[in-house]
């Protein structure tokens, strides 16, 4: 079963606007939320081959794909990302919700179970940025963000954008339909060339607020108070070795390892939609 092309909804959020991908379906709600510096339209292949049975919807956080962003570090702060996604899904009276996030989004869907327990039947989360805040003690400048400040907004087109990326790490790692569709839904065109919908400096300013009492620190805090079942996914070559282990003992939470990198869901279409069905979707029919 492929479904067909997404219907996209619109929140207000006073000031600003947050973005939200339809696929349509009966069943359970899936939310999806996706890394920093991504957009929800990378879910696009997955969210394409899950069961007719639910209901797949993927959310751009504020500042990624056609989600307002902002100046203020603040506003990035993931209790504040968490309180959007919580408004797109009260916003779209949407019940039987179960979460799926990845790195950034997993945080993200942390922070809203804090701030509305029951939101969710179930998460699934691919290695969630939600660590000890001595893990992001950092007495330097912050390398993510560093590495994210001097990322190349502007290509001549898609097709070179998508080429460039596949000859790199980590973006390589996507499998090409996701990566496709990244550069698909994340871009915008226009006469000077294909820009990346997603601004670094917004990236940056991310990884910065990770590092902080905001950021992945909260999450964790967060982890074994969770009101609903929990999984985690790591990958085997994941750039924080251990890490995820430690995290699965902290949330009380089964830890699944399977080959690849850092974006575990977006590395093989197939296993990211059998690890959705097996991990939250079967759970919440039972």
């Amino acid at each position: 079963m492929t479904r067909t092309a997404a219907s996209i909804v619109e929140v207000r959020r006073g000031s600003s606007t947050i973005t939200a991908l339809d696929w349509g379906g009966t069943g359970p709600a899936v939310v999806l939320l996706h890394p920093n510096g991504f957009c929800a339209g990378l879910f696009e292949p997955i969210a394409r081959d899950l069961p007719e049975t639910c209901r797949p919807i993927a959310i751009d956080l504020r500042g990624h794909g056609t989600s307002t962003g902002s100046v203020d570090a603040a506003a990035y702060g993931f209790d504040r990302l968490a309180a959007d996604v919580a408004a797109v899904i009260d916003a779209m009276a949407l019940d039987r919700v179960v979460g799926v996030g990845a790195s950034l989004g997993g945080a993200v869907a942390i922070m809203a179970d804090k701030a509305n327990p029951g939101l969710w039947q179930g998460l699934l989360l691919a290695e969630p940025v939600a660590f000890p805040a001595m893990e992001f003690g950092l007495e330097t400048e912050n390398p993510m963000a560093a590495g994210a400040r001097r990322r190349r907004r502007t290509f001549p087109n898609q097709k070179t954008m998508i080429a460039a990326y596949s000859r790199r790490a980590p973006l390589s790692e996507l499998a090409p339909e996701a990566l496709e569709a990244y550069v698909r839904w994340g871009t915008t065109t226009d006469s000077e060339g294909t820009h990346l919908r997603c601004d670094p400096k917004v990236e940056a300013t991310i990884f910065e607020v990770s590092a902080t009492a905001i950021g992945a620190s909260a999450a964790w805090d967060h982890l074994p108070r969770l009101s609903c079942p929990l999984t985690i996914v790591a990958g085997s070559e994941t750039f924080l070795p251990d890490m995820f282990t430690t995290q699965a003992e902290h949330a009380g939470a089964p830890l699944l390892t399977v080959p690849g990198g850092h974006f575990v869901l977006h590395e093989d279409t197939a296993r990211g939609v059998e690890l959705i069905n097996r991990h939250v979707l079967e759970p919440s029919r039972r």
